[in-house]
């Protein structure tokens, strides 16, 4: 089937043995260490979000990859996600060719228009043109994609006339959009031709379907280039269920009570921990055989071509998230396969 299997990290600051938490920087040199795992174990992508807040450590992930670049060898890297709308698609693009250079052609990027906004006052942009700024931006990515000379001009950032980008790419910068669900968004990746990442994080795999389907009607519809469809859920393996949900918990609630307080969401509970790695919730946590066949379930339901496990949320260890990256890689992923081979 070439369905892929990848990890995403957002770099959560954790906790040592002690319960103290670590250093932003001891974090992000943990991050590089838990890519070399992932390398030796066989997952085939390995994605770092980019934050500006301080329950993550890693604000420039393209200098985290490069680091990882440097210390796997057959890995793809990626980001999960670069915020563009606060960004330079120009810089953007000459980051990636650079880091597709280094890590020899294993780079890949994801964009999206940020579900955190602080990078948005952080960097002079208006909120107001949370839209826009996106939309123009990936316009002009688009352009930027096909390495040659740019001709464009909008209303969020300078014209180009004529503007050839460095360094050029071997054999192209394969890019994914991260939605979370909306039609809208689902379109305007069809039509831009690039890859449908659905980033599902509440509730049935299932109710994703009509955008999966969408998002290939699309494609037919305009005309443009097909590619798999993604998702990228959270979740923990461990030897046993117990085991896992018992290490993930204090992770999940957390960071749902930290970002809720901002949003306005109710306090997490552990009944609503225990909906959520069931049937009808997003989290992928278990044991290895309860974990494989959720996320083997997943890609049947949806026809996916990738999935994406984001392996760390909030203070869980480093030391878990080592074991839970083992387990992915060497028995998860071998059942998922058996599971989607004894079905065709």
């Amino acid at each position: 089937m070439g369905i892929e299997f990848g990890l995403d990290t957002f770099g959560d600051i954790t906790r040592n043995a002690d319960g103290e938490l670590l250093t932003g920087a001891q974090t992000i040199r943990n991050v590089v260490e838990q890519a070399e795992l992932a390398d030796t174990v066989g997952v085939d992508f390995f994605g770092v979000g980019e934050h500006h807040r301080e329950e993550f450590a890693v604000s420039a992930p393209e200098m985290v990859l490069a680091a990882i670049a440097a210390r796997t060898e057959r890995i793809r890297l990626g980001t999960a996600v670069t915020v563009l709308s606060s960004d330079d698609p120009v810089r953007v693009f000459e980051r990636f060719s650079t880091l597709d250079a280094l890590s020899n052609g294993r780079a890949e990027v994801v964009l999206g228009r940020g579900s955190f906004i602080e990078s948005f006052p952080l960097f002079g942009y208006d909120l107001r043109d949370y839209d826009a700024l996106f939309e123009q931006k990936l316009e002009l990515f688009v352009e930027l994609l096909k390495e040659k000379p740019v001709t464009w001009s909008g209303t969020m950032r300078a014209s180009l006339e004529n503007a050839n980008v460095f360094p050029k790419t071997e054999k192209g910068l394969r890019t994914w959009v991260g939605v979370g669900g909306s039609p809208e968004s689902v379109v305007r990746v069809a039509r831009h031709g690039l890859g449908l990442m659905l980033a599902i994080i509440g509730g049935p795999a299932a109710r994703f379907k009509p955008f999966v389907d969408l998002y290939h009607r699309s494609v037919t519809s305009f005309g443009t280039t097909s590619h798999p469809v993604s998702v990228h859920s959270p979740g923990h393996i461990a030897e046993t269920d117990a085991e896992a949900w018992d290490a993930a918990y204090s992770g999940f609630e957390a960071m749902n009570n930290t970002i809720g307080r901002e949003r306005g969401w109710p306090a997490y509970s552990r009944a609503r921990f225990q909906n959520d790695v069931g049937p009808e919730g997003a989290i992928y946590a278990g044991s290895p055989d309860r974990v494989a066949a959720k996320i083997a379930e997943t890609v049947t339901t949806l026809g996916l071509g990738r999935f994406d496990l984001k392996y760390a949320t909030g203070t869980l260890s480093h030391e878990s998230m080592m074991r839970s990256i083992e387990l992915y890689g060497t028995e998860v992923i071998p059942r998922v396969k058996r599971i989607l081979d004894a079905q065709d």
